[in-house]
């Protein structure tokens, strides 16, 4: 697909926190401002051995929360979201869902879905408004079993937590499901699931009919260029404009709520842009990117949307 000249290209300035990291994704704030981030990529001794961050980012300072390891294989986490206790609920491709307390303590949450079927291995996750956790999976069964990987042939899926614990496989039958994102009404009933495949450079939407129920399964937006890789991390804004991590390409591509093709792109001083979260209450936007296994902050236009451990009530 040729690139769209009606397409506004705006150049922030980025700031860099840290670089050479094990690995960059996941980037995550609580409720009291404290900020997390894994490190999927790593390896010790020919095994996986993933890490759970917890980064200072006034001093710059970086600690390992958590090495998830279940029954001696090591995690591989990628995306990661915080409760109003200030758990951590991420998303790993070895593991599936897993828990890690603000002390570091780590707890496989199911190893089976509703029905019974072996848990895939999950890449990232967003609570809706009700609390319910939504999981994207693009990697076979969890360890033991071998590490596989649906980009080229699509057995991805997508799952969702109950506020119960139960764990729900709302699709499948997708090439490498990887960020996800959901449109609330205005009175913050969750509307419409966004996940993004990468390989195809789609981002498709579902209708949320109840938790754990979708349907209406759509094209929503396509990525621009016939650059490398494709949609990574997604993360909606206060005007309900989704910017997505386009890896490969060097910039961030912004939708409106309607979808479609991009208003805006985000030109990015790296090229493998993996994920990105606001800081809550504000217009600073944190980026991991696996060039340099760097995290980065720049200022955008709108302060991003509220997240689920940010809100003063339940819906």
């Amino acid at each position: 697909m040729a690139e769209n000249p009606e397409v506004v290209v705006v150049e922030p300035q980025f700031s860099k926190i840290v670089d050479g990291l094990l690995g960059a994704e996941g980037p995550v704030f609580d409720k009291n401002g404290n900020f997390f981030m894994v490190a999927p990529e790593v390896e010790k001794d020919g095994k996986f051995a993933g890490q759970v961050l917890k980064v200072d980012l006034k001093t710059k300072q970086v600690a390992v929360l958590c090495e998830p390891v279940v029954e001696g294989e090591g995690g591989v986490p990628a995306g990661c979201q915080c409760d109003k206790e200030g758990n951590l609920w991420i998303a790993d491709m070895r593991h599936g869902i897993i828990k890690v307390t603000q002390d570091g303590q780590m707890t496989q949450v199911c190893r089976q879905d509703s029905e019974g079927r072996p848990m895939q291995g999950c890449n990232d996750c967003i609570f809706d408004y009700q609390g319910a956790l939504w999981v994207t999976a693009p990697a076979g069964e969890i360890a033991p079993a071998p590490y596989t990987r649906s980009m080229e042939e699509a057995f991805g899926s997508v799952y969702c937590m109950l506020t119960s614990g139960q764990v729900v496989r709302v699709d499948t039958g997708i090439r490498f499901p990887n960020g996800i994102a959901i449109l609330h009404t205005d009175d913050g009933r969750p509307k419409k699931l966004i996940v993004a495949e990468t390989p195809t450079k789609l981002l498709w939407s579902y209708d949320i009919v109840e938790p754990g129920k979708v349907n209406n399964k759509t094209i929503w937006g396509r990525l621009s260029g016939d650059h490398e890789g494709g949609a990574d991390g997604l993360d909606f804004d206060a005007d309900n404009n989704l910017l997505v991590a386009h890896w490969g390409s060097g910039f961030i591509e912004v939708f409106s709520c309607e979808g479609g093709q991009p208003q805006k792109r985000i030109k990015c001083p790296f090229k493998r842009t993996s994920n990105l979260h606001f800081k809550p209450s504000s217009k600073t936007v944190y980026v991991t990117e696996h060039d340099n296994h760097a995290l980065w902050e720049f200022q955008w236009e709108n302060q991003g949307k509220i997240q689920k451990c940010e809100l003063l009530f339940d819906n």
